[in-house]
């Protein structure tokens, strides 16, 4: 990934997670509900950058792309849905992030670093990482 591919996978990113805090708090209070055409449209929206920075083989599903706006989703579905991206995100994330360690003149770990790929931009640690 380069700078630019980085700034979208963030600025993505957390639209994602915006839209999912959003539609879960509504799916807590009425799974069945159908989201609003309004709301639709901007994780649609989001969904399409998704679909084109995730590419073919990070993509959570293969034939789904957006949802159909005339056929409204349930916040439930909208839910499940963004979690699945959530996740694709995070995986294309770790296939893109290294370790790199610092030690002090003693020998022991002074600082751990996670970076992007090919850059010196700093991320946070893998969230599938074993402890």
């Amino acid at each position: 990934m380069n700078n630019s591919n980085i700034d979208d996978f963030k600025k993505i990113l957390n639209q994602l997670e915006g839209l999912h805090e959003e539609i879960s708090s509504l799916s807590k209070k009425s799974y069945t509900d159908a989201l609003n055409v309004f709301k639709l449209k901007l994780v649609n929206q989001v969904l399409v950058r998704t679909n084109e920075l995730l590419g073919k083989e990070y993509k959570p599903f293969s034939d789904f792309i957006i949802f159909n706006e005339d056929d409204l989703p349930t916040n439930s579905d909208v839910t499940l849905v963004l979690s699945q991206y959530i996740n694709c995100m995070e995986s294309l994330r770790e296939e893109n992030i290294f370790s790199k360690i610092e030690y002090t003149t003693s020998g022991s770990v002074a600082k751990l670093y996670w970076c992007w790929k090919g850059t010196k931009i700093e991320t946070y640690p893998p969230k599938n990482i074993k402890k």
